[in-house]
């Protein structure tokens, strides 16, 4: 076995290659890309144009993106925003991410993340130098039984709603693709990866709990919590994204061995329910931080009270485990959105700061196969520019 242990193994691997990533426009996209163009890659993305505000636009990522508008859903648009292009790996991200949107648009939210994924797939099977894919769901996309132990990567896919279904539906079509297309041992192989809760500085989603208490900050006014007791496994960004190029680094080295689904979650201590997490964040905020009421809504569409992901295939088989501590993973979210308050114009090269403490922290624990140790203080990633 290869493991993949630091930075440098990644860099490695990536150095050079030519990646092409769907949603690079949104949070976890965004900091994909900038993390990929760190290690050496050269990299293209496809979506539709950012929001604002979002990570993609405070840290300028269009000065060193090379950036194409597309809508997957259009597989004409797939094709014309890449003609002429080859890629070595294609790592798919672009989704509609919300679930209580998919209540209001159910067919737009299938037509992006069913559709759209067997359009970008489809397109990737054409490519001459391909090496892999990446198709990143959800840990929504197991049909959820309230279970109190974490979801496996064999467990049958399902959901309830249309988010959490579209994801279930998009790792079958990842399923079949694989089978029917990625199944020769000697070519290209196709992972998908299902990560937990995700959060960290950039994040201004809809309907998002770190999001939320950002703008109860920025507004002066409450966040609302509906469900404070939803237990979920919370993460740093940045855990499932060291994941997800561990594996893509085994693709484009082809060891092809690693094609199927992966979990990525947090250990037990990160899962915990919503009021947990929104504590957390007010404590390390301090003066002038979020504040918080509850306040249940009549008539809400129902939400999983309980997930949690067991990522033991990629413990043991990949060498990934969680780097942060729950209380890191606040503290490194609470001093980015400080630092873009602060002084937004060099937030960029704060947010490479961070990317490399985290690097090595992880290359720490590596090296000394300990549990995640807590990081420098808050005030250093504060004061650090």
């Amino acid at each position: 076995m290869v493991w993949i242990t630091s930075e440098a193994d990644l860099s490695e691997a990536f150095w050079g290659q030519r990646i092409l990533i769907t949603g690079h426009s949104g949070f976890k996209g965004g900091w994909l890309a900038l993390w990929l163009r760190r290690l050496g890659a050269s990299v293209v993305g496809l979506s539709l144009p950012p929001a604002t505000p979002s990570f993609f636009r405070a840290a300028n990522l269009g000065e060193i993106i090379d950036g194409r508008d597309a809508d997957i859903r259009s597989a004409a648009d797939v094709a014309e925003a890449i003609e002429g292009q080859d890629f070595d790996l294609v790592i798919h991200m672009a989704a509609q991410a919300v679930v209580r949107a998919s209540f209001e648009n159910p067919v737009d939210t299938y037509a992006t993340n069913v559709v759209g994924t067997a359009i970008v797939l489809d397109a990737a099977r054409r490519l001459k130098s391909l090496k892999g894919v990446v198709v990143v769901t959800s840990d929504k996309c197991y049909e959820n039984r309230e279970w109190v132990w974490g979801y496996r990567e064999n467990d049958p896919m399902g959901g309830r709603d249309p988010y959490s279904s579209s994801k279930g539906c998009a790792e079958l079509v990842a399923a079949a693709y694989r089978s029917s297309f990625f199944n020769d041992p000697n070519g290209p192989q196709l992972v998908s990866v299902r990560a937990g809760n995700v959060f960290g500085g950039g994040d201004w989603g809809a309907d998002r709990l770190v999001p939320d208490l950002v703008r109860s900050v920025e507004s002066g006014t409450p966040a609302r919590l509906r469900n404070p007791s939803s237990i979920r496994p919370w993460q740093h960004v940045f855990e499932p994204l060291r994941g997800y190029m561990m594996l893509a680094a085994h693709l484009v080295q082809r060891r092809t061995r690693f094609a199927g689904g992966w979990n990525f979650g947090p250990d037990q201590e990160a899962t915990v329910n919503v009021g947990t997490l929104a504590d957390m964040v007010v404590s390390h905020w301090g003066d002038g931080g979020p504040r918080v009421i509850v306040e249940p809504q009549a008539n809400a569409p129902a939400e999983s009270t309980i997930l949690r992901l067991d990522s033991t295939k990629a413990h043991t088989e990949l060498g990934w485990k969680p780097v942060l501590r729950l209380a890191d993973a606040v503290s490194m979210t609470v001093a980015w959105y400080k630092k873009y308050r602060d002084d937004p114009d060099h937030i960029r090269s704060f947010s490479e700061h961070q990317l490399e403490q985290y690097a090595a922290a992880w290359k720490r624990d590596a090296e000394h196969d300990a549990k995640p140790s807590p990081l420098r203080a808050i005030g250093d990633w504060k004061d650090a520019s």
